[in-house]
């Protein structure tokens, strides 16, 4: 027997619509790519994305079509994401971070048809554009008087052609499980994987985002997400904000220190959301500045793993609650969060520290497993190590185009790669990405947890940890360590600052100094190529 309600398809357009119909003068502010601040509101974006639409059916997009972003957080970028997505074509946001090689073969990989760009990236589109055969035409997202002299074929300024277009169209009318979204993973081994979101997982996703464990946005809220679009959908904040009728700030293409301080104050933002290095900037800034926020209730870091001294920071010196959030492109993403349950929240501030390094629990709707290699169910004691496994409706099932073959055990679960713990709490902790994790002695030892005591070290500015070979224990730990600017090298230092917060045999066997520690292109440090660089390193203790 089936139930007789409504089948009303989980389709994304039905989020702007329910802005625009019942939170219409909600404000979306902009830094523009141009440099002014521009105000407008989901009544006006609205109808200004349903122009979108009208243009790309003009030029004959059809459902299923890969229309490309590469663009930054901005009031465009979300009018050319529902215009894209109202009709049944499939947003494909582009990272501008990845190497040209890397977006040539996502590019191509996904057959994009047409791809809307901020002023910004138009000379990097100029470069890779000749490799992209699929393109056939490209949208400067700028009016007419910023309109550059471009050797793109077939360039198009938006403004001009939003004015020229009209908001009478229909959107949805297909199956939610259509195709909505296209995301590439950042290919830190091999080339990327495309994760196909469809409408009903976006849906979904923008539901379990609204939880209050989880964001919780209503109309009160003003929150300014930092993360950009073009990584997991911003996080979901592109869509759960419109549903929750919350004021948006978009910070445009400055994601310095200082700029995101002016916005943080100057809009009165509540709520914002980013990767750990922004905030390590923000904080150095308002230090330098002996600056306060007047508005900030809490942020959102996720990405990777928040050291405890920036969690301290914020909230001894800021009164800023962090909450640290774990997912992957995979999970659209959200996958957990380190909200405290009320008996952990009872304990004095110290003692709670121990769960707030952790990456929290998952909402309804994620499902997780720790399992070791042959399968096995591992239990959740805080201690044993288990291969992190995640399955429900907003988890992929599959890359696009089948790269990869099947990427679900037998259960449905899906294999995150990395390596973690589960206490009685139900609170998950990452202890390493399963290719970063340091085999020891036939032991595990953790990068992350030591990169985020280093890190917190007063002269520290970045810390990475890797496993070095050693003929006797397989591997030991290196501390890598880009000093702030002005400080000078000292190993030992470094290693009396771990004495006591690490097990004695997690001690690392040595401290390098570098000028530089990359960056990947979601803001992750790389490990790839921070072993790339020394790769002819060699240990003092594994010599003669």
């Amino acid at each position: 027997m089936l139930g007789l309600m409504q089948d009303w398809p989980l389709t994304v357009d039905k989020i702007l619509d329910h802005a625009k119909n019942w939170h219409p003068q909600r404000e979306v502010v902009t830094r523009s790519v141009e440099g002014p601040i521009v105000r407008s509101t989901y009544g006006e974006i609205h109808g200004r994305a349903k122009r979108v639409s009208n243009v790309l059916k003009s030029w004959d997009v059809k459902v299923g079509d890969r229309v490309a972003t590469l663009a930054w957080n901005t009031g465009r970028h979300i009018e050319a994401w529902y215009g894209i997505m109202g009709i049944g074509a499939v947003c494909h946001t582009l990272n501008p971070r990845l190497f040209p090689e890397q977006l040539i073969y996502i590019i191509n990989h996904a057959e994009d048809r047409i791809i809307f760009v901020d002023l910004t990236f138009v000379p990097l589109l100029e470069a890779i554009l000749p490799h992209c055969p699929t393109v056939e035409r490209v949208v400067v997202m700028t009016d007419q008087w910023n309109m550059p002299a471009t050797k793109l074929p077939r360039a198009e300024c938006y403004e001009q052609l939003l004015e020229e277009s009209s908001e009478d169209v229909e959107w949805g009318g297909f199956e939610e499980q259509t195709a909505c979204g296209l995301c590439y993973t950042s290919g830190t081994t091999g080339n990327p994987k495309g994760v196909l979101y469809s409408h009903r997982s976006n849906f979904l996703h923008t539901l379990v985002t609204l939880q209050a464990t989880i964001m919780g946005a209503t109309p009160d809220e003003v929150i300014l997400p930092v993360v950009p679009m073009f990584h997991a959908n911003a996080w979901g904040i592109a869509f759960s904000g419109p549903a929750a009728g919350s004021k948006l700030v978009m910070p445009g293409a400055q994601m310095d220190g200082a700029s995101i301080y002016e916005l943080l104050e100057s809009e009165k933002v509540t709520f914002s959301a980013a990767v750990p290095t922004v905030w390590q900037g923000l904080l150095a800034y308002m230090r330098e500045n002996s600056l306060k926020l007047s508005t900030v209730k809490k942020v959102l870091i996720g990405g990777s793993a928040v050291p405890e001294s920036l969690i301290r920071a914020f909230n001894d010196e800021f009164g800023v609650e962090v909450f640290q959030g774990w997912g992957m492109t995979e999970t659209s993403p959200v996958g957990t969060l380190s909200r405290l349950t009320p008996e952990l929240s009872a304990l004095p501030y110290d003692e709670q520290m121990k769960w707030r390094i952790k990456q929290g629990m998952p909402p309804l709707g994620v499902e997780l497993k720790l399992k070791n290699y042959a399968g096995q169910e591992m239990p959740h004691d805080g201690k044993t190590y288990g291969r992190l496994m995640v399955r429900g409706p907003t988890i992929a099932g599959g890359y696009f185009k089948d790269e990869g073959g099947k990427i679900l055990d037998n259960e449905g679960f899906f294999d995150t790669g990395d390596v973690s713990t589960i206490d009685s709490y139900g609170f998950m902790q990452i202890t390493d990405r399963a290719k970063d994790v340091i085999k020891s002695g036939g032991e595990w030892i953790s990068s992350i947890d030591i990169e985020n005591i280093s890190v917190g070290h007063p002269k520290v500015e970045l810390a990475a940890v890797i496993g070095a070979a050693h003929p006797k224990w397989d591997e030991r730990p290196v501390l890598v360590i880009k000093l702030k600017p002005g400080e000078t090298e000292n190993k030992q230092e470094h290693l009396d600052f771990l004495q006591g917060k690490i097990a004695k045999w997690w001690m690392p066997d040595d401290v390098v100094f570098v000028d530089d520690i990359p960056l990947g292109a979601t803001g992750k440090i790389d490990k790839k190529l921070v072993r790339e660089r020394m790769k002819d390193y060699v240990l003092p203790t594994a010599q003669g």
